[in-house]
């Protein structure tokens, strides 16, 4: 299969806010992406408007404010896709598809229960948090991340392992937390399993407090993958680093068009294009 080939499912419901940079992302680099309501893939919408998500090679749950983040951050969003439409996002993560999910999204693949991923595809009960930040405010600022994937992950196929990218983060609940009374052995597992992907650092790479961690997340995990490792959450923005002219530096360091968040969507490209 060609890039060019490869149709991507955007989701949306009232209060996701990046889904437009998400679709522009994808549509940039030649794929065909689309962005979709959540009724739209219920059956819930008029017959002429409705999709299928097998007809899809990749799914993208985007950020901002799902459904106003009432109850928790993301829990909406996840309730309403997992009673409406688990029996058939089961079988599209269980095929090998690739499902990425960025700041909201991250969240709401947590509350799915489809990251960290230990009880399967998706869990019956979310099996980790992204709990409020350490600082009890809102963090809007660029974060470094270092690829510490190893090569399971689908979605840093073009970054080298132990490099550094800039995204920017935009979120009040990103710390990463795992239920305290397992959190070294959940911990372990995902280091042993290769699920942890990106680490906040500072510019030079090594690991850091706030504000190089913006959250206080444990073991400073900005990302994870799950075990097959087709799914993937992260708490900062790669859609809204695609280009170099959005970086917050860019009319000091220009070192060319190209963005640092456009290799994890080259990535998924690549990743779909060899696998279907």
């Amino acid at each position: 299969m060609r890039p060019r080939d490869v149709r991507v499912c955007v989701l949306r419901i009232e209060g996701t806010n990046c889904e437009q940079e998400a679709y522009q992302a994808f549509a940039d680099l030649g794929a065909q992406p689309e962005i979709v309501h959540l009724k739209q893939l219920t059956g819930a919408a008029p017959e002429r408007m409705r999709r299928n998500l097998e007809d899809y090679h990749a799914l993208m749950f985007p950020g901002g404010f799902s459904a106003g983040d009432y109850v928790r951050a993301g829990a909406v969003l996840a309730a309403r896709v997992k009673s409406a439409l688990s029996k058939n996002l089961v079988p599209f993560i269980e095929s090998g598809k690739p499902v990425l999910g960025v700041c909201n999204g991250f969240q709401a693949l947590v509350e799915l229960g489809m990251l960290p991923g230990f009880g399967g595809p998706m869990a019956a009960a979310p099996e980790a948090a992204l709990g409020t930040n350490d600082s009890g405010r809102f963090e809007c600022r660029p974060t470094f991340l270092k690829n510490e994937n190893k090569g399971k992950c689908a979605f840093t196929a073009t970054i080298p392992h132990g490099g550094v990218i800039m995204c920017p983060s935009a979120h009040a609940e990103g710390k990463f937390i795992l239920p305290i009374e397992q959190e070294r052995e959940l911990l372990k597992r995902l280091e042993d399993s290769d699920q942890i992907v990106f680490r906040y650092v500072n510019p030079e790479g090594k690991r850091a407090g706030h504000p190089w961690n913006p959250n206080g997340s444990l073991d400073d995990i900005a990302g994870i993958c799950s075990a097959q490792g087709n799914v993937m959450g992260m708490m900062p923005h790669p859609e809204r680093v695609f280009t170099r002219y959005t970086h917050p530096d860019w009319t000091r360091n220009f070192v060319g068009p190209r963005g640092d968040g456009m290799a994890i969507f080259e990535s998924i490209l690549e990743y779909v294009a060899h696998r279907f």
